[in-house]
Parts: C-alpha cells; sequence; structure tokens
C-alpha cells in the first residue's frame, strides 16, 4: 500500500475539521512545490540522476534546507533503488513519506505543551517585533479559555510603542486581563507583577509576552535572562515553555533568527505564524532537522481558531492533498 493509501485511510477515519485547516492553510505552499513536482513527474519516464537534480532544486527552492534536502535526496535514491520503482509517478508518494520520517527522524520531539495539571503554567514568548507574537499570545489565550483554563497575559513588551496597547486590545477580544506598567519599564517588573496576580487569583496559565530587539543581542540577552530568572524564582521550575514565534514568510531568515535565539535562551519550541502566506513552507522541515525543536502551532490562516497544534502527518496532507485525495484505499 503507498504512503498516500496509508495516509488517506488515516484521514478519512478522523472527523476533525483540522486536516482541512492544514489543506487550506498550506495552499500556496502545495501549488508551488506540489505542482512543481507534478511537472517534473509529468516529463520524465524514469527516474535518473538528471530527474534527482530537478527535484532537490524544487526542495531548495521550497525552503526545505540544503542539508535537508541533500538527506532526503540520498534516502530517496536508495529507497527507489530498493523497491526497483522505475516509473516516476510512484516517486511521489515516497517522497512524502520521507517528509514525515524526515521530521520524525532524530531524537524524539512532542508538539505537546508542557502544561501543569496542579498549579500554574507559564509560558514566555520571545521572537522579534513583527512575527506575529502577539497575535499568537491571543489566539492561545482564547484556545485555553474555549478548553476552560483561566489564563492571564503580562505585557513584558515594554520597549515597542503600542505593545501594551495591541496585547490589552486581544485580552480585551478573548476577555482575558492584561498586567501591565508604563511604556519602558523594566519587563521583569512586570512578570514579577503578574506572576503574584496569577497566583493571588488562581490562574491557570500564564502568557507573557518579551521584546524582541535583535540588533542588539546583548542587551536582549541579558533581558531575557533577567526575565527568566524573575519567573524561576517565584515558581520554581518556570518557565515551563518558552516559545520563539517566527514568521514562515521570511524563509531562511526566520532560520537564522531561530539559531539567535536558541543562543540567547532555552528555546522549547517554535510557532510558526503565517504559513498560510508563504509558498516556502519546507521551511517546517529545516527548522526542525537543522536546530532540533518542535514546531508546537502553525498559524493557517486570520480567524482565531486557525493557530493549530503542528502534526507532521497533516502537514505532508496539505502538502499533497490532491494526491492523497485521488489514492484508492
Amino acid at each position: 500500500m503507498s504512503f498516500f493509501k496509508k495516509l488517506k485511510d488515516k484521514i478519512t477515519k478522523s472527523t476533525d475539521s483540522v486536516t482541512e485547516k492544514f489543506k487550506e492553510g498550506l495552499t500556496k505552499t502545495r501549488d508551488n512545490f506540489s505542482g512543481k513536482v507534478n511537472d517534473l513527474i509529468a516529463r520524465y519516464r524514469k527516474v535518473d540522476e538528471d530527474f534527482f537534480e530537478e527535484l532537490e532544486e524544487i526542495l531548495i527552492q521550497a525552503d526545505v534546507g540544503f542539508d535537508t534536502v541533500m538527506e532526503l535526496i540520498d534516502e530517496l535514491k536508495m529507497e527507489v533503488k530498493r523497491r526497483n520503482i522505475q516509473d516516476p509517478q510512484e516517486v511521489e508518494s515516497v517522497i512524502s513519506e520521507k517528509l514525515v520520517d524526515i521530521y520524525n527522524s532524530g531524537e524524539e520531539l512532542t508538539s505537546e505543551l508542557n502544561i501543569q495539571e496542579e498549579g500554574l503554567t507559564v509560558i514566555l514568548f520571545v521572537g522579534v517585533n513583527g512575527v506575529g507574537k502577539t497575535t499568537t499570545i491571543g489566539k492561545l489565550a482564547h484556545k485555553f479559555k474555549s478548553e476552560g483554563k483561566k489564563v492571564l497575559l503580562a505585557a513584558g513588551d515594554t520597549f515597542r510603542a503600542g505593545a501594551i496597547e495591541q496585547l490589552e486590545v486581544w485580552g480585551d477580544r478573548v476577555g482575558v486581563e492584561t498586567i501591565k506598567q508604563g511604556e519602558g519599564s523594566d519587563p521583569a517588573a512586570v512578570m514579577y507583577d503578574a506572576i503574584q496576580a496569577a497566583k493571588s487569583r488562581k490562574v491557570d496559565i500564564l502568557l507573557c509576552d518579551t521584546a524582541g530587539r535583535l540588533q542588539n543581542k546583548v542587551n536582549l540577552m541579558k533581558e531575557l535572562e533577567k526575565v527568566k530568572r524573575v519567573i524561576e524564582r517565584e515558581i520554581p521550575g518556570a518557565p515551563h515553555e518558552v516559545l520563539l514565534v517566527l514568521d514562515a514568510t521570511t524563509g531562511q531568515n526566520a532560520l537564522i533568527q531561530a539559531k539567535t535565539f536558541k543562543e540567547a535562551t532555552n528555546v522549547s519550541g517554535i510557532v510558526l505564524s503565517k504559513l498560510d502566506g508563504t509558498a516556502k513552507g519546507g521551511i517546517v522541515l529545516a527548522i526542525r532537522k537543522e536546530l532540533n525543536i518542535p514546531v508546537k502551532f502553525v498559524g493557517l490562516g486570520e480567524r482565531m481558531d486557525d493557530l493549530q497544534e503542528f502534526d507532521a502527518e497533516k502537514y505532508v496532507y496539505g502538502l499533497f492533498a490532491e494526491q492523497v485525495d485521488k489514492a484508492e484505499v
């Protein structure tokens, strides 16, 4: 049974709307990547070295990342040889299978958040300005509140003009209070106030915004360290997650940002915003392979519930939806 058939079988059994969100959200990447793969397959009668060279180029253009592409091509060549595949049509299913394998290979990574069963869960958000950090916090606040959890926001980005107000707007929109101080105040002091408020109000989840001024990396590192120290002193073991928000539309720049933040703080997961807005959705694989950090959430649209937990199989379905839908189970 081909991988497309197996995937269709799983998707047919799954009745949730999330699968459709991945299909819709990855339309631009699918049209770019899957469309080019289809054209490639249509032009070749046999699977040879020229075929793999062109496939390599398509994968690199989709921002899968050079090292990941090289590994994928090597594995594809071995698999084609092992299965004695002659027809290029059969390669497409193997590509999708290997993409899932690459995401799931190596150290086991989970997309689940480290939510504390008892007491307060503190989630720290980091990322440069303009990547959709505040929007991500607002959407996650909505998600947790709809699950019946008591949520509080901490406006720790005290340097960017309008950042505090922007977070407050999201808080009002989802019915969650925002703990803040004035613009230019000490972010660590805001976190201290927010933790005390969260404790006294028996809050389940505290979502903390931070500044994202990468142009002064030393100051950013010091600031994040100070914020983390305050949180850890007040709640041992916290923050329970440090989520780095990256803008998928910036492609390889997002990867560079991720490497910088990984040096500055202990990033536990990635939120890839605006995945629906890019034709280069292969960045998901590059992040996983090159940074060994799990992608925990992806932004698949503008709506409040369009921030979805990442799932490697649903992601690959989003890339090859037409082929999977046509497969006979």
